[in-house]
């Protein structure tokens, strides 16, 4: 079949090396290239540079909206436009120019999770199943007719970059098994059901702020959800300090069990000989790697030497707790992305 591909970032790398092999890729639609790093310039998506050492066409476009772009995408004369992780808008006047439509691969069993941060959310809210779906682009948010769904388990210490990396590779022949339904007709679309709907909304920065207040396993979730991004976060003195994954007191460890300090508040710091502890809002959890302002990944033993931390110190944190689960409103809109 001649393909349209749409996306952006390394967890859509694996769907369009897969179609490329099988079909007829005439070209690949990606967002502009951008800095990706505080200091730097523009740089291609990963898409963008996978695509070009495959030979294929790029079409690094800011929108779909523009005339211009619809003309371009008719002239393609695609069966089928594949859709993961783009990251731009489709507009409802460009669903029906394929012959088969937009077809999207979005990384949750929807209903559930539908939106920006799928993966993240499951972390974060403790799911010990997940899977993707891929669907027929429409009009509402992520709310399509299903092609097919495919089951992953979430494993204990995962976070969402390692969820999200297998949720692709194995998500790509998946797509190629969709596409061969549809072409052969033998596809049966259903309907989303009703039940079972939640939202998975983009996770900023800002959002990554670390909830000491909250309970040790939900500090635990919050930290592998924010994994390696948007990157937890948390505050001593005014700076700021990247926190990696962090193990709480009653997690199962290398060399027997730890020695724990009991009654730390919120936040506060406590330094024994096996290890740097957190005070959460119920029970202590243990920091793995952190990155202080300005400087590189350390273990928190190290960190915890050169800070010459005083007797009581403690993170900052605000009165958001920071666990409340993904909306369970769905939603929707003029304007689709994949």
């Amino acid at each position: 079949m001649r393909v349209l591909f749409a996306g952006s970032p390394d967890v859509a790398v694996p769907t369009l090396r897969a179609l490329a092999e099988r079909h007829d890729v005439v070209a690949v639609l990606t967002r502009p290239p951008a800095r990706r790093r505080r200091r730097g310039s523009d740089e291609p998506s990963p898409v963008a540079v996978a695509a070009r050492e495959l030979g294929l066409q790029v079409l690094e476009w800011p929108t779909l909206r523009t005339p211009e772009a619809r003309a371009a995408v008719e002239e393609l004369d695609v069966d089928v436009a594949v859709v993961v992780a783009y990251g731009v808008l489709v507009p409802a006047a460009l669903l029906e120019v394929p012959r088969l439509g937009w077809v999207n691969l979005h990384f949750s069993l929807l209903p559930a999770y539908r939106g920006a941060a799928p993966v993240q959310w499951a972390v974060r809210n403790g799911d010990e199943l997940t899977g993707a779906t891929v669907f027929r682009l429409e009009t509402g948010m992520d709310t399509g007719p299903v092609i097919g769904a495919m089951t992953e388990v979430v494993r204990p210490r995962d976070t969402s970059g390692e969820l999200l990396a297998r949720l692709s590779v194995a998500g790509a022949p998946f797509v190629l098994r969709c596409l061969d339904a549809l072409a052969d007709g033998t596809a049966v679309l259903a309907e989303q059901p009703t039940d079972g709907v939640s939202l998975a909304p983009r996770i900023l920065p800002a959002d990554a702020r670390v909830p000491w207040t909250a309970p040790a396993l939900a500090v635990d979730r919050f930290v592998r959800s924010m994994t390696p991004a948007p990157g937890a976060w948390t505050e001593l003195g005014g700076v700021r300090v990247k926190l990696g994954p962090v193990l709480p007191a009653w997690a199962t460890r290398r060399g027997g069990p730890p020695e724990v300090p009991e009654g730390l508040e919120p936040g506060e710091i406590a330094v024994t000989r096996t290890g740097v502890w957190v005070g959460t809002g119920g029970g202590a959890v243990e920091l793995g790697d952190v990155a202080p302002a300005g400087k590189s990944w350390m273990r928190a033993s190290d960190w915890a030497r050169g800070a010459r931390l005083e007797p009581g110190a403690r993170f900052d944190w605000s009165d958001d707790s920071g666990a409340d689960a993904a909306g369970s409103a769905a939603g929707s809109g003029p304007e689709v992305s994949g």
